[in-house]
C-alpha cells in the first residue's frame, strides 16, 4: 500500500491526483504544514508515504522514479518526497522540525522541498534520481507554469522509459542485435502484469529446452538448441529491462537473474556433452573445463571488484595508475570501447557463438573455440588487472578484506592452519599470500595429474595445498594482489576434481565430477550475490560441513586413493548430491527469508564479462 498527501490546492487542470492514483497512491490532502504532519502520522508504518505539491508540473515517468522506486528507504524529486517504512522515521523527524521551525523560514516555497532540504540538513541519504529530459518542476506563477506544461508536451516520457529500460552499458551484440526490440517485449510485459521474476523463469526453463534438444544429439536438435539458447537470452536481456521500466526490483528477483544465468549456462555444456556421447564423441573433460574456466573468470571478476570496492568510492582507483590512464585515453576513441567490450567475450557474445556453433558444427568444435575464447578473454583482463593493482596507490578497507576471505571459502583445516601461522605471517612480505596459494594449488593440480590414479601422492599434496591455503589467509588480504587469492583456490580445488575424474578413465566418471564442481560452484556464486547484497557470507556452519575448499579437495584425493576408479564415480555422484541439497536448501532459505523479511530491494545488473 502507497499513500500521497497532497499540500496545497491543485491547479486548474492539473492531472497531478490521476498520475497519483495511476501509480498505485491513495490520496490525502493537506491545507498547510501541520495538517501534513498529522496525515502523515496517520499513514501506518508499514506504507511507503509520499509528500507532493499539489502544483506539481512533470512527466508520468518523473513521479514513478521518484516516489515508487523499491532500492531506497528515502527518495526526491523537485516537489516530492517519498519514504519506505525504513525511512518514515527519518521523514517524521524532518517534517517536526519543519513545524516547529514555522515553516516558511527559508525561501523554499514547496513543503516537500523544504522537508528535502531538512533530511539533508541532518545527513540523511536521499537517492535523486536522474531525470533526464523528464520533466519535474513546481511553477509559482502561470508563466513558469505554462512553460513547464509545454516542456511536458516537448519529451515523450514513454519515449524515455523505453530507452531507460536498457542497460547504458551492455556489450556489442546485446546493445545491437538484442536491446532494440527487446526493450519492446519488456513493455508487452508490463502492460499484461507479467513480473521479471515470471521472465526470469521462463528464460531458464527455455534455456533448459535448448540443452534438451543439444542432448539429442541429431544436427535438429543442435539447430534447435541454438535457436532456443538465443530465445533464452533474449528473455535474460528482458527480464532486466522489464525491471528497470516498471522498477520491479527486489531481493529474489536479483538472485534468481544472477543464479539462473549460471544454471543456463552450465546446464547446456552438460547438454553439448550429451548429445556429443550420442554421437560417439566424450567431450565431458571440455564441458567440464568450460565450465571451471568461466567459473573461475567470474570469480577474478568478483574478487576484483570486492578488493577496491571502497577505494573505488574514495576515488582512489586511478591513482598513480598508467594502466587507468591508457584505459581512459583509449575511451576516447569509440571503436575501442566497443573491441575492448566484445574481446572479453561477455554474455551476450559468448552465447551468440554458442548457439551459432552447435548449429553449423560439433560440440567439440564449440568447446574448443569457448576454450579458447575465454582463454584470452581471461588472461587480457586479469593481465590490466594486475598492471592496476600495481600501479596504483589505495587502501585496502577491513570490509574488502572480509570480503575476500569470505570468497576464500577457507574449511576448518585451513583456518586452523590460518591461526597456528598468523604471527609468522606478519613478517613475510606483502605478495606472499597470492603466491603460496597459486604454488599449493599447481602442486595438488600437478601432482594429481602426474601420478597413478590411486596412489597416495595427491593425498600428501592435498594436504601441503591445505598449509598453503591457510598460510594465504593468515592475516588480513589487504595487498595489492590479494585478490588473486580465491580465484586460485577455486582452480586448484576444479582442476584436481577434474584432473583425478579424467585420470579414472572410467565411463561416469567425468560427468559425476561434472556435478560436483557445478554444486561447488553453487556455493560460492551464492557466496558472491550475498556479499554484493550486504547480506553477509554464508554461515559459518554451512562452510564447516561442506569442508571448505582444502577439505573437499582432500576428501575427493582419498576417495581417488581408497576406492577402485568405478567406485570413485559412485562416491562422487553421491557427494555432488549431497552437497547440493545442502547449499540449495540453505541458499534457498535464505532468500526467500530476505525476500519476505522486507531485506533492501536490489537489482543485479548482470556480469560485466
Amino acid at each position: 500500500m502507497s499513500t500521497a498527501i497532497l499540500t496545497g490546492q491543485p491547479v486548474p487542470g492539473s492531472s497531478i491526483e490521476a498520475d497519483l492514483r495511476s501509480l498505485g497512491f491513495d490520496l490525502r490532502t493537506a491545507t498547510d504544514a501541520a495538517e501534513a504532519e498529522t496525515l502523515l502520522a496517520e499513514v501506518p508504518g508499514d506504507e511507503r508515504v509520499a509528500l507532493v505539491d499539489a502544483r506539481f508540473v512533470g512527466h508520468v515517468h518523473a513521479l514513478r522514479l521518484g516516489l515508487t522506486d523499491p532500492r531506497f528507504p528515502l527518495a526526491a524529486i523537485p516537489g516530492a518526497v517519498t519514504a519506505q517504512p525504513a525511512g518514515r522515521q527519518a521523514l517524521t523527524r524532518a517534517m517536526a522540525r519543519e513545524n516547529s521551525a514555522g515553516g516558511g523560514t527559508t525561501l523554499v516555497d514547496s513543503l516537500a522541498d523544504r522537508i528535502l532540504t531538512a533530511l539533508d540538513a541532518d545527513g540523511t541519504d536521499v537517492h535523486r534520481p536522474e531525470l533526464g529530459s523528464l520533466v519535474a518542476a513546481v511553477p509559482t506563477d502561470p508563466q513558469a507554469r505554462n512553460e513547464a506544461r509545454q516542456a511536458v508536451t516537448d519529451v515523450d516520457d514513454e519515449a524515455v522509459r523505453l530507452k531507460s529500460a536498457v542497460k547504458s552499458r551492455d556489450g556489442f551484440f546485446t546493445t545491437y542485435c538484442i536491446s532494440p526490440y527487446s526493450r519492446y517485449i519488456a513493455r508487452w510485459c508490463a502492460r499484461r502484469g507479467l513480473t521479471p521474476n515470471q521472465v526470469t523463469t521462463a528464460s531458464l526453463l527455455t534455456a533448459l529446452i535448448a540443452a534438451g534438444c543439444a542432448a539429442t544429439g541429431t544436427r535438429g536438435g543442435f539447430v534447435a538448441a541454438g535457436v532456443l539458447l538465443i530465445a533464452s537470452f533474449v528473455l535474460d536481456c528482458t527480464d532486466g529491462q522489464l525491471a528497470r521500466y516498471s522498477l520491479q526490483y527486489s531481493t529474489l528477483g536479483a538472485w534468481l537473474d544472477a543464479t539462473f544465468d549460471r544454471a543456463k549456462e552450465y546446464a547446456y555444456y552438460a547438454g553439448l556433452a550429451l548429445g556429443a556421447a550420442r554421437g560417439g564423441d566424450d567431450v565431458w573433460a571440455l564441458a567440464l573445463g568450460a565450465m571451471v574456466l568461466q567459473t573461475c573468470r567470474h570469480v577474478v571478476d568478483f574478487s576484483f571488484n570486492e578488493a577496491n570496492h571502497d577505494a573505488t568510492a574514495l576515488g582512489e582507483m586511478s591513482l598513480a595508475s598508467p594502466t587507468a590512464a591508457l584505459s581512459d585515453k583509449l575511451d576516447s576513441v569509440g571503436w575501442t570501447v566497443w573491441v575492448r567490450r566484445m574481446i572479453v567475450l561477455p554474455i551476450g557474445e559468448r552465447w551468440a557463438m554458442i548457439a551459432v556453433l552447435t548449429a553449423v558444427t560439433t560440440p567439440r568444435i564449440t568447446f574448443y573455440a569457448l576454450l579458447i575464447g575465454c582463454a584470452f578473454a581471461a588472461a587480457y583482463t586479469t593481465a590490466g588487472r594486475v598492471l592496476r593493482s600495481l600501479t596504483r596507490k589505495a587502501r585496502r578497507t577491513d570490509r574488502a578484506a572480509g570480503a575476500l576471505a569470505d570468497l576464500a571459502d577457507s574449511g576448518p583445516l585451513a583456518q586452523g592452519f590460518a591461526e597456528a601461522f598468523k604471527k609468522a605471517a606478519r613478517k613475510l612480505p606483502g605478495f606472499t599470500a597470492p603466491v603460496v596459494a597459486l604454488l599449493g594449488g599447481l602442486a595438488v593440480v600437478l601432482t594429481a595429474a602426474l601420478t597413478d590414479f590411486g596412489g597416495p601422492w595427491p593425498i600428501v599434496a592435498a594436504l601441503v595445498y591445505a598449509l598453503t591455503s591457510g598460510l594465504a589467509v593468515a592475516r588480513p588480504l589487504k595487498g595489492a594482489l590479494d585478490w588473486l587469492v580465491p580465484p586460485f583456490l577455486r582452480a586448484a580445488e576444479y582442476g584436481t576434481v577434474l584432473v583425478l575424474a579424467a585420470r579414472s578413465d572410467v565411463n561416469g566418471a567425468l560427468p559425476a565430477a561434472f556435478g560436483l564442481v557445478a554444486a561447488v560452484a553453487y556455493h560460492h556464486y551464492d557466496t558472491v550475490y550475498r556479499i554484493r547484497g550486504d547480506a553477509g557470507a554464508p554461515p559459518a556452519w554451512l562452510v564447516r560441513s561442506i569442508g571448505g575448499h582444502e577439505g573437499r579437495t582432500l576428501l575427493v584425493t582419498v576417495l581417488a586413493a581408497l576406492l577402485t576408479a568405478s567406485q570413485f564415480t559412485v562416491a562422487l555422484t553421491a557427494l555432488a548430491v549431497a552437497l547440493a541439497l545442502v547449499v540449495l536448501v540453505e541458499s534457498i532459505r535464505f532468500w526467500v527469508a530476505a525476500h519476505q523479511g522486507g531485506a533492501p530491494a536490489v537489482h543485479d545488473e548482470g556480469e560485466t564479462a
